[in-house]
């Protein structure tokens, strides 16, 4: 069992350590295992990589993530602008569906709404968003309405485990209720339990998975 202080440093040599973030503004606290995230960055992508950099961390069980973005002048732009180069970049990620996809933005924060039949259509959609110069923050509200009926999801996504060099199949139970998903069990490690979730939304028809694996090195 790692201390809060071990954690503490760990975080923060590891934010140190990636040359593309700049984490002088941010603070780090932990309790039990939780890390909060303060301060701020100048972007939202480097808001991001300081809570992907903490996941990285053996002994983190959750984040808190309150950085706060703040773009220095020369990134700053209007809503219109940013709203159009989003489009440009969606219609680039996701050719055959970008139409399904609207794009709010209010005040540098970006909302993607719409309708998509795939998860990994409204994840590209998103990181297709995240670095448009004076984005904020992106909120993605895209619903999932699969055509396909969801078949043998449990054996599928067991198996997919089970092939997975990152993921410990034999500490993870998969429970299906229709089209839903359900994981319990443990892992090693937060990005572990993040590849088990990834996994199973790879499932086709897959509408909501409720991710219970708890982080236990």
């Amino acid at each position: 069992m790692r201390s809060d202080r071990e954690i503490e440093r760990d975080v923060r040599e590891e934010l140190n350590w990636d040359p593309d973030l700049d984490a002088d503004d941010i603070a780090i606290s932990v309790k039990d295992g939780v890390v909060t995230l303060a301060g701020f960055t100048k972007s939202y992508s480097d808001r991001l990589e300081a809570e992907h950099a903490a996941k990285r961390v053996a002994g983190v069980h959750a984040i808190a993530n309150d950085i706060e973005v703040r773009l220095p002048s020369i990134d700053q732009r209007p809503d219109p602008d940013i709203a159009r180069d989003a489009i440009a970049s969606l219609k680039a990620q996701l050719p055959l569906s970008h139409e399904k996809i609207k794009v709010v933005v209010k005040d540098g924060w970006l909302t993607l709404e719409g309708t998509v039949e795939w998860q990994y259509q409204k994840t590209t959609a998103e990181n297709a968003v995240r670095k448009v110069k004076g984005v904020k923050g992106v909120t993605n509200v895209i619903s999932l309405k699969p055509k396909v009926e969801p078949t043998d999801i449990q054996r599928r996504i067991q198996e997919a485990f089970k092939r997975n060099a990152e993921v410990d199949a034999n500490r993870i139970t998969v429970e299906t209720h229709g089209s839903e998903v359900v994981l319990k069990g443990t892992v090693r490690s937060w990005i572990e339990r993040e590849e088990a979730e990834r996994v199973a939304w790879s499932a086709p028809g897959i509408t909501r998975v409720d991710d219970r694996i708890v982080v236990s090195p």
